[in-house]
């Protein structure tokens, strides 16, 4: 029995106090991670101060993410083992912490693509989609789009890239729309296989920042000829661009989807 300096507890107060289940404490008696020294005389198990701090340590290196099992090994082994199993642990928490900040982190980007669409400053997206891109395209974007699924998809692609991706993007898009302009002024005519190849050019230059379909590329297309920024920009590569792309992308989709 123990002195009333060190009264035993019993098991409900030792919860109690510890904050834990009186059904841990059960468990951890029977597999011996914390076993109560005392008992009073009717047999009841009753803890003393060396058991709650033992308790003590066994939340501590469990909210570390430690497996009861090792934390028995740890708290039972002798001083030098401990101490590598400690160090092994604390090596595995800083992993683990590492890979939770590089979530944090990609998590930020992506709230950050969420609002502004694009993560590069006014001045590099100058710098890489030249001096016709206006920076607040996206805010405009955002502001029409920013509810659907199509903007969560564009911002979850655009949290990942790089201004090396959106290099390669703009170059693939500059070559697009010279290839576009030269074929207009040939004469190639919607419907034409040249047509339609660079019809599914032009989609899949789309598709690089959200899942576009031929039925969501008409959809496009159509608002081609509505909205002027787009159509001022198509035609600026070559009067009556617009209303020609868009008969192209019309064309195309008719013959795909049927």
């Amino acid at each position: 029995m123990t002195d009333q300096a060190d009264a035993g507890r019993t098991v409900g107060a030792t919860a109690a106090q510890m904050g834990v289940t009186i059904r841990t404490l059960h468990h951890w008696d029977a597999i011996g991670l914390v076993c109560p020294t005392e008992r009073t005389d009717a047999g009841y198990r009753l803890y003393t101060s060396a058991d709650l701090a033992r308790i003590h340590r066994v939340l501590i290196y469990r909210e570390l993410g430690v497996p009861l099992d090792e934390i028995k090994t740890v708290l039972d082994a002798p001083a030098t083992d401990a101490t590598s199993s400690l160090r092994r642990q604390r090596d595995e928490l800083r992993e683990r912490a590492a890979r939770l900040q590089q979530m944090a982190d990609g998590m930020d980007r992506m709230i950050e693509a969420r609002a502004s669409g694009i993560l590069l400053s006014a001045e590099e997206q100058i710098e890489i989609f030249g001096e016709h891109w206006q920076p607040n395209w996206t805010a405009e974007a955002h502001e029409r789009w920013g509810d659907t699924a199509q903007w969560a998809q564009y911002a979850e692609r655009a949290a990942q890239r790089t201004a090396e991706d959106w290099q390669q993007i703009a170059a693939t898009v500059d070559a697009l729309n010279t290839d576009l302009a030269a074929a207009y002024r040939a004469g190639v005519l919607p419907g034409s296989a040249e047509a339609n190849t660079l019809a599914e050019r032009h989609r899949a230059s789309i598709d690089t920042y959200f899942d576009c379909p031929p039925a969501m590329h008409l959809c496009i297309a159509r608002t081609y000829l509505t909205t002027p920024d787009h159509t001022t920009f198509y035609n600026t590569l070559a009067p009556g661009l617009t209303p020609w792309l868009s008969a192209i992308i019309h064309a195309n989709a008719e013959a795909t989807m049927h």
